[in-house]
Formats: C-alpha cells, structure tokens, sequence
C-alpha cells in the first residue's frame, strides 16, 4: 500500500523524501504514522524495480528566518558568513519512470482481496481519477457491497433487546452512521454512471491504522491534496 501512495504522489511531481512524508502524513490521513523507516526502504524498492528514478537534488540548507528585528537576522545571518559544513547533503528528488507508471496502474487497479479495509478503498479513492471510468464503477460498487453487509449486521446488534440502552445506542450509531456511508457511496455511484467522473482518461505506456470511525467519511476529490477529507477517516 505504501507503494501505491508513493507512486501515486510522484505522479502528480518530482517530490525528496521529506516531502513524500509530509504528504502522506497530511493528505493521506490512515498513513500519518508512516516513518522515515519505513520509506526510504520502500523508495528504495521502486527504484531497484526502475519505477522511479533520483531527478537530482534540492538543498537542505535552512533560510534565514525573517524576524522583523534587524539585530536578530544580523545574529542568524552571521554564523553562515564561514565555509559551508562539508557533511551537510542535499536532498534525493525522486521522479516517477514509464515502469514506474506501468506499476502504479497495476497497483490502482488490483482487485483487493475480501479482507479490504478502509485504508485500501481511500487509498485507492484518491487515485481514483486514474482509473478508467468502468474500474472506478467497480471500486464503488464493491464498497458498497461490504458496507451493506456491515449494514445487517449493525441492524442485527441494534435490535438485540437484551443490550442496555448505551450499548445499543453504540449500536444504532454504528447503523446510522454506515447507512449515511451507503447514501454517499450511492452518490458517488449515481455520478460515475450519468459521466460525472473526474478521471484524467490517463493510459501508461507500455512495459519496455485501529479501524477509522465509520461516521467519518467525505466525498472523492480530483486531487491528493483535495482528497484529504476522503482519506482520512473513511468507513
């Protein structure tokens, strides 16, 4: 899955390391936790398998910091007046290849197993506008198939008599909240049939978290950084 969320960042451009994280961090929500051991290992996997490429290096000198106090950028801008430290190195710019596309595709549109959770349907989500309009239909619908189960089975708990009244008021949340899940998901559904996708209509050369609250769910975006909202905390 980290895969994935690489590749699909560098889609969009040539990132360094601190950024990919940063990104994953913010805009991915269910990867907030990842580390910096976690993946530079995994950068440097895809470009072992030539899925992406070092496009050079940024500087990872800090400015000077603007303070508004004359005195105080004087006392910052001082120490930098010497040699440069030879140990300091720039940042690794990373690019996306042609196989690295080829494998991005792949990854995107894989048929998950039955265990899909909710990281790997937001995930995929927020790459959604690279997936042909019929492999986007299909996401949705198969979500919407695991939910409606889920769906039976909170109505099932919700109806227990024997629960107390808070834990089956735990229970119809948990009903309402999956039912509300549905009727976005539907929406979405209802979009992609009548045309309304956002996809890019992108074709890749040829080869040479605890579970979230399912109450916490948004609607797709036409970017990484608008599908935030969807990824973090979907049903």
């Amino acid at each position: 899955m980290l895969e994935l969320a690489i590749l699909g960042l560098l889609e969009e451009q040539e990132l360094h390391g601190y950024e990919i994280r940063r990104r994953l961090r913010e805009e991915l929500g269910f990867l907030a936790n990842v580390s910096f051991g976690s993946l530079y290992p995994a950068l440097a996997r895809l470009e072992r398998s030539g899925a992406v490429v070092a496009a050079g290096e940024v500087a990872s000198t800090p400015g000077i910091p603007m303070t508004g106090s004359l005195a105080g950028e004087r006392a910052a801008f001082w120490p930098r007046r010497g040699p440069a430290p030879r140990s300091r190195r720039g940042r690794k710019v990373y690019r996306i290849t042609e196989e690295g596309r080829r494998q991005f595709a792949a990854l995107l549109a894989a048929e998950p197993g039955a265990g899909e959770d909710a990281r790997s349907f937001g995930l995929r989500l927020a790459f959604a506008r690279y997936l042909p309009p019929a492999a986007r239909l299909r996401l949705l619908e198969r979500r919407r198939s695991q939910l409606q189960e889920r769906l039976e089975a909170a109505r099932r708990v919700a109806a227990d008599h024997q629960l107390d009244r808070y834990a089956r008021s735990l229970a119809e949340h948990a009903k309402e909240s999956t039912e509300q899940d549905i009727s976005w998901l539907d929406r979405l559904i209802a979009a992609e049939r009548s045309g309304g996708g956002d996809g890019v209509h992108w074709t890749p050369s040829p080869a040479p978290m605890p579970s979230p609250d399912p109450s916490r769910a948004a609607s797709a975006a036409p970017s990484s950084a608008a599908a935030a909202a969807v990824t973090k905390g979907l049903p």
